[in-house]
């Protein structure tokens, strides 16, 4: 006989810590089953380099969607950072960049200036304000039922923003609203993060990717965690604990059945638990090998890098302080061509050289998650990742050979508009071993049950149900809904999930105390 809760929850991520929160909260009995030793799934800080107090954001990095609402009614212990500067791109080939300097709107025209894209100022302004009208009539829904696509485009209230942003490829948009080859990249960037596909993408999966990007707390602004990642999974963990759920680790669950019986195993022991409901944190394809079910395994397309480095590297640009240029986004050879031949190049099956990437300085914004020794030294940290860097590059490959191979290809990428090598400034651990540490899309399977490394579970649908879209349950009101009556998604493969945002946990909630 199994023993019986209200609600079983498989997978103990940030999603999982959310909807625990709220429906122990309630009074519902909620067990949740954790296969590692710990919570928090891929928003957790580590301490990855031995006998280095340097506590970074192992996997997810930033925050920029999860809701005012659930931190207050969760009462969550949280700090969010705002980062001044927006973003710093070299020009490839030259000693200049463009700096986008959110507390200085001239300094911000004299990058535009720097890299010749001057005429390019006023759109990236009209730009910003069409983002922000989508933004604004999104948002507040997000920890609503879910709108019909005529009631989202309505609540948008703009046509044109509607029509460019949704409903054109937004490769095409922003080819027509910029000239610059440079600036038309650092626009597409947010449409590609995670996601594979060209400049101008016909599916409009990079439209999906974009908007979520671009969505978050009605700005878009993308923030810094105090603390480290692993200060949102803590303030979750102990909102649930407080509220009455029981959170078991070290709980590998093997099977799932439709009508609510899930068995894992503890040590060597197999246990069976069942749920009035079940709530899946894990990815819809690994739930549906839970239930021995088949479904298409998903494709993430990045690579991650850690590194920890004595100081920041020099720029080629001597104009802009290092300490400005790595504090926001650090965009390199992510033009617009750049990134759509790196597409071509990688679904022709190479890897892309060089390869588009992005990094920021978490350490400038948060210094408290390096030790005083390290502080005191100018030790700091760079957090890396790369884009169109499908898994199928991986497929038949040991793993770690192409760990090494994409590992130097980042670094060559990074060096390549630098004044010097970054690998010349790496702290070294008490082994003498250089402080880097890479994460391919088979990592991210092989530690997290990512299919195919998709950081976002899988392809990333629109926060809105389709006028035809049947809404008739309270879980497919709430996007949470699946094949099975009892079982709901309460992760980043929920209908708005994707991020570090608490949305998955909130909508499963949701829908389990609406029914």
């Amino acid at each position: 006989m199994s023993d019986m809760r209200d609600v079983v929850i498989v997978g103990g991520g940030h999603n999982a810590l959310v909807a625990a929160a709220y429906l122990a909260g309630a009074g519902r009995s909620v067990t949740v089953l954790e296969r590692q030793g710990h919570l928090g799934g891929a928003a957790i800080s580590a301490e990855v380099f031995d006998g280095v107090g340097a506590r970074l954001s192992r996997y997810s990095y930033l925050v920029s969607l999860l809701p005012e609402r659930i931190r207050r009614e969760l009462r969550l212990e949280l700090e969010l950072a705002r980062r001044r500067y927006s973003s710093y791109t070299p020009l490839p080939g030259t000693d200049r960049g463009l700096l986008v300097d959110t507390g200085d709107p001239e300094a911000t025209a004299a990058g535009f200036a720097a890299v010749g894209a001057a005429s390019d100022l006023a759109a990236w302004d009209a730009f910003g304000a069409d983002t922000s009208r989508l933004a604004s009539g999104i948002w507040p829904t997000v920890t609503d039922p879910l709108l019909t696509r005529s009631e989202a485009r309505r609540a948008v209230g703009d046509e044109r923003v509607w029509a460019e942003l949704v409903e054109a490829p937004i490769g095409q948009t922003v080819e027509r609203r910029f000239a610059d080859d440079l600036v038309r990249g650092v626009v597409l960037t947010d449409a590609l993060i995670g996601t594979f596909a060209p400049a101008v993408d016909p599916t409009l999966a990079a439209n999906r990717c974009f908007l979520y990007h671009v969505i978050g707390g009605g700005t878009g602004h993308w923030d810094v965690p105090v603390g480290g990642m692993g200060a949102v999974t803590g303030a979750l963990t102990r909102a649930a604990r407080a509220a009455g759920a029981e959170l078991v680790t070290g709980a590998e669950v093997t099977a799932v059945s439709p009508d609510g019986e899930v068995v894992y195993r503890s040590g060597d022991e197999e246990r069976r638990i069942a749920g009035r409901v079940v709530l899946s944190g894990v990815a819809p394809h690994e739930l549906a090998r839970l239930l021995g079910e088949t479904s298409v395994r998903p494709e993430g397309a990045q690579v991650k890098v850690n590194l920890l480095l004595r100081r920041l590297p020099l720029l080629r640009d001597a104009s802009v302080d290092p300490a400005a240029a790595f504090a926001g986004t650090f965009h390199v050879h992510e033009g617009f061509a750049a990134l759509d031949a790196a597409h071509a190049a990688a679904s022709a099956g190479s890897v892309p050289d060089p390869i588009p990437l992005e990094s920021y300085c978490h350490s400038l914004t948060d210094p408290g998650i390096l030790a005083p020794e390290l502080r005191e030294a100018g030790a700091q940290t760079l957090t890396v990742f790369a884009l169109q860097v499908p898994d199928r590059l991986l497929e038949g490959r040991d793993p770690d050979a192409a760990r090494a191979e994409l590992q130097s290809a980042v670094l060559r990428s990074l060096d390549s508009v630098l004044d010097e090598p970054v690998e010349q400034l790496l702290w070294t651990d008490a082994q003498g071993r250089p402080c880097i540490e890479t994460a391919t899309t088979r990592d991210l399977e092989a530690s997290l049950r990512m299919p195919g490394g998709n950081i976002f579970h899988g392809p990333l649908s629109w926060p809105w149900a389709e006028d035809d879209e049947p809404l008739s349950t309270p879980a497919e009101r709430w996007g949470v809904a699946t094949a099975h009556e009892r079982i709901l998604l309460c992760g980043s493969g929920s209908r708005r999930g994707g991020a570090v945002s608490g949305l998955g946990g909130y909508h499963a909630a949701m829908a389990v105390l609406e029914g």
